[in-house]
This record gives C-alpha cells, structure tokens and sequence, in this order.
C-alpha cells in the first residue's frame, strides 16, 4: 500500500497501515467490489450521475431523525434533526455540501451520513441540493452553499453555532464558502469540516500517483472529468477554484480527514500544512486503508461511523451553544 512521502512529514493524526483491523479490511474491500459493480466508465455526466443514484438508492435511510424539505433561499435542502431531541429548531447547525463530483449527489444519496451527524452532534443539519454540472457551471455551486449559509444565518443560527462540513468536492465546496466569507468580511461560521476535500485541481500532489492503484473511487482520470467541466480553460490554480492556492490567513478552525489509500492524500496534507502556516488552527486525520468517500457508508463500514463521530465532536466543540450532556 503506498503512502506519499509528504505524509512522513506531516503533523497529521495518522495511524500506521497495520493499525487497520482485519474487520476493517474486509469491509472496505467488500465496499470497493459493490463500487467496481456500480461503475459507469463512460464520460457522459448525466450517466455518471445516474449511476451514483442507483448505487445510493439500495442503501438504507437514516433513522431516528425527522427531516423537513425547506426551500434555503432559493436552494432546496432538507433539514435533518434527531427525533430523539426535543431541541429548539435554530440552535446549532451542520451545513453539509455533499460530494458526487460536482456532477452528481442528491438528498437522497446523502441523506444517511448527514442523518448520522445530526445524531451524533445533536444539532440540525441542512444538507444542500446544490446545482450540478454540466447544467450548471461554476460559481453556481459556490453560490448555492452560500445562499444556503445565509438562509441559516436569517433562520435565526448565529454563525458561532454553525459548522460547515462536507465530504470529496463537497469539502471542497465548504471550504471555498468560507473563504469567501473572509474576502467580503462575511460572518464566518464557527468551524469547517472538509472530508477528503479536491484543493488542487492541478493534480500535483506525489500521491496522485503513489495511490492510483489503491484508490477505486477517484484517480487522475476522474479528476479530469471533474476538472474540464468545473474549470473548462480556466487556471487550475485559480484560489477561487482550488483551495490550496488561496490565502487562508483568518480562516476558522478546520478538521481535514482523508483515507491513507487516497490519491486525494496530498490535496489534505499539503492543505493541513499550508493552513498551519498561516495561523489556522487545523487538524488533520489520516485513516489507514480507507478509499475516497468511505465517510458516506455508515451502515457498511465501522471506520465510517467513526469518523463520523470524529466530525461530530470536532463541531461540537466548536459551537458556541453545546448540547447538554
């Protein structure tokens, strides 16, 4: 299993490839042939997406939650709540941006890891139905995960009680929210969280290819797919696009996780170091033998549920208004 040599020099929390259990193996291998069976090779988007929806649509719902569609400022959303709580609507939120490629990714494809977190950091979560390319080129999904913080925002959440999360491009997504937020001098919200997040469209980093071969959810070819229709001709290096190019002086706390057989590695790592430069209080987990995405199969994998967990905590001890005990 190869490792990029930038992870040796990382403060990152990572475990050493033999700390993955054997259970773990197992499911992720598991996870990795029903991904292999789903598999749509072709270019066309749509199908692409189509594709992703079949795969999600055999998994379960979430339970022990209630959800409501609300229409966030122009974007339709669910807000997800435990039914087990009997908190006020508009304490605490988790704003999650899904992942799918910017191409693909719905409610319902989602709807599970943003139910796990509403439980687990008892508080609300608005998971976004942003627009998807190609119908909709860039900045209409940047726009959307903005109108959706400003809904919760005028929904009565103070930006100290709410977390911005997201995991592949949607981590990508929540990062490139809040640093908007900075350049206008917009309320930032009190935390983001950005799970196996794309922050070079480039695709320079070493474990883009060190990890080709380990990582069946997303290599440079995908990449690719991703890039031409997000960024066209346009730089790949534009911060606006690619986090890892962007000045992150003032940007709130930030929990980065990624999987140690990913070639996204080191899109994290090298995020994590240049976020610490600038004064960014960053915490980078690394999670040995895990894929791109694992996060979203919870009701698979027992590292899913955990890191899970991991997100939960970190927002929980980063809103101003903490559940009771």
């Amino acid at each position: 299993m190869a490792f990029s040599p930038a992870l040796l020099a990382s403060d990152a929390q990572a475990l050493d490839a033999a700390a993955q259990t054997k259970t773990s193996n197992e499911q992720i291998e598991k996870l990795i042939g029903v991904l292999r069976q789903n598999d749509s090779a072709t270019q066309n988007l749509r199908k692409r997406r189509a594709a992703f929806e079949r795969l999600m649509a055999s998994t379960p719902d979430p339970t022990r939650v209630q959800i409501r569609h609300v229409n966030a400022n122009g974007v339709e959303a669910d807000l997800i709540w435990p039914a087990r709580l009997h908190h006020p609507i508009g304490r605490r939120a988790i704003l999650y941006l899904h992942g799918g490629g910017l191409y693909s990714g719905s409610l319902r494809t989602h709807r599970n890891i943003a139910g796990s977190l509403a439980k687990a950091a008892s508080a609300d979560v608005l998971l976004v139905d942003y627009r998807l390319l190609p119908e909709h080129e860039f900045p209409a999904q940047i726009d959307d995960a903005l109108a959706a913080y400003r809904w919760l925002l005028n929904s009565g959440y103070r930006p100290e009680n709410i977390v911005i999360a997201g995991e592949s491009v949607g981590g990508t997504l929540a990062i490139e929210a809040t640093l908007n937020q900075l350049r206008i001098d917009g309320p930032l919200p009190a935390a983001v969280v950005a799970m196996s997040p794309v922050t070079d469209f480039a695709a320079t980093g070493a474990s883009m290819t060190t990890n080709a071969e380990n990582d069946p959810f997303m290599g440079k070819a995908e990449l690719e797919v991703i890039r031409n229709a997000y960024i066209g001709d346009k730089s790949p290096v534009d911060p606006e696009r690619s986090p890892l190019y962007a000045n992150m002086t003032g940007f709130p706390p930030l929990l980065l996780q990624v999987g140690s057989r990913e070639t996204l590695l080191d899109d994290t790592l090298r995020l994590e170091d240049k976020a610490r430069q600038a004064g960014v209080d960053v915490t980078a987990q690394v999670w040995p033998g895990m894929i791109h995405q694992w996060q979203i199969f919870p009701f698979w994998l027992d590292d899913a549920r955990k890191s899970n967990g991991k997100v939960a905590e970190f927002a929980i001890s980063h809103f101003a208004d903490r559940p009771e005990e």
